[in-house]
């Protein structure tokens, strides 16, 4: 059942609007509006050729950074229904929340952070902020998409409070437009961070079982998932291998989504906020997995680190995508004229300054996608580099 909007929802009526004012639409609201230009950016995209979690990607059926943004999007908005809160805010910080990553996953930006420490380090959260704010260029009248001051703050800020070193990106922005990044975000943002840790939790396994870098036996024995099991098993004896493993990780799923809707239920009886801010200023979040849950998914995402994220095949990829990452940051930075055309006239008005070079760089290198940055590589150095067989 879809509850009316609640009092503490992000209303479009009272938004704090958008850094260059602009007519509203006839017909969308404001935050309808933004996902719709962040769906329709060319960052968004790229998503599709970017990888979600480095593991043998040879296929067709495995996670990428898009397919994972529109099952966060759709666990967002299911928990946005059940809680009385604003769908198209969540949806639109769902599927932006994953636009600043790099190819490669976390390796490429745990590799890109390294070489970038001298001139303020890499954060994908930050990155994101940028390709929003400034460098999509489509529109006549501004740089970037014009987003929402909700939108924006919930992309910067869903996973709590951004305080102490705060990446240079975010800053460099926060200065013209006021985030307010030591408050929590939205409740709406809230629960597009919730519905990320829901999503890859589930597809995680999913496309561990497909790599075959562990059985389903042995995620049968985890928390949470020796219970789906059981229930599938009572209900379906005898079902094939497949039709099982489906129908006990969408139970999985299922708890998951029941568990933050109801343990955000009791929240709000308990802290009672009246409005969008009380959330923000209520200096805890709102949005959370009861604390039983959140220990059992402790434990299966400890799994998943020894078998999937740091099994012997994906620890050798993730060598080859770091290699990758620092010969193209370097070939660059040495010599940007092997930047594409409009790059490189930005790379010349940065000539004399080492670290807004690094910063061109940066965005470009993050900006491709991992089979993009393989083909660059191959032309610059040769065809020995390679991700995968």
């Amino acid at each position: 059942m879809v509850l009316e909007r609640v009092i503490f929802a992000s209303r479009p009526e009272d938004s704090k609007g958008r850094l260059y004012p602009e007519a509203e639409s006839a017909f969308r609201t404001c935050f309808q509006r933004d996902r719709d230009r962040i769906i329709h950016a060319s960052a968004f995209r790229r998503l599709k050729h970017k990888t979600q979690v480095f593991i043998e990607h040879e296929g067709d059926y495995y996670r990428t950074r898009l397919t994972h943004s529109i099952e966060v999007a759709q666990v967002a908005r299911t928990i946005c229904g059940a809680l009385g809160l604003n769908p198209e805010l969540t949806e639109a910080v769902a599927l932006a929340h994953d636009l600043g990553h790099t190819p490669f996953g976390h390796t490429g930006e745990e590799a890109l952070d390294a070489l970038m420490a001298p001139f303020g380090g890499f954060d994908h959260n930050a990155q994101a902020i940028k390709i929003v704010t400034s460098l999509e260029k489509h529109y006549a009248d501004w740089d970037g998409l014009n987003l929402t001051w909700e939108c924006l703050e919930g992309i910067a800020k869903h996973n709590g409070p951004v305080t102490g070193d705060i990446p240079t990106a975010l800053a460099f922005y926060n200065a013209r437009h006021d985030l307010e990044l030591h408050t929590h975000a939205s409740a709406e943002a809230q629960v597009a961070a919730l519905s990320d840790d829901i999503a890859y939790n589930h597809h995680d396994i999913h496309d561990g079982l497909r790599a075959g870098l562990f059985a389903v036996e042995e995620i049968a024995a985890l928390p949470i998932l020796s219970g789906c099991f059981a229930e599938v098993d009572a209900a379906h004896p005898g079902l094939d291998v497949q039709r099982r493993r489906h129908e006990a990780l969408r139970r999985f799923f299922g708890v998951l989504v029941e568990d933050v809707i109801t343990t955000t239920q009791g929240l709000v009886q308990e802290m009672a906020p009246q409005s969008a801010a009380d959330v923000r200023h209520a200096g805890m979040p709102l949005v959370r997995f009861s604390p039983s849950l959140w220990a059992d998914l402790k434990v299966i995402r400890a799994f998943l680190f020894e078998h999937m994220y740091r099994a012997p095949a994906v620890v050798e990829m993730r060598e080859q995508a770091t290699m990758i990452v620092e010969k193209l940051f370097e070939a660059y930075i040495s010599d940007p004229t092997l930047l594409p055309v409009e790059w490189q006239e930005a790379a010349r008005d940065s000539a004399q300054d080492t670290a807004a070079t690094a910063n061109i760089v940066s965005d470009y290198l993050s900006g491709m996608t991992d089979r993009y940055a393989v083909q660059a590589a191959k032309q610059l150095f040769g065809t020995s580099i390679k991700i995968g067989h």
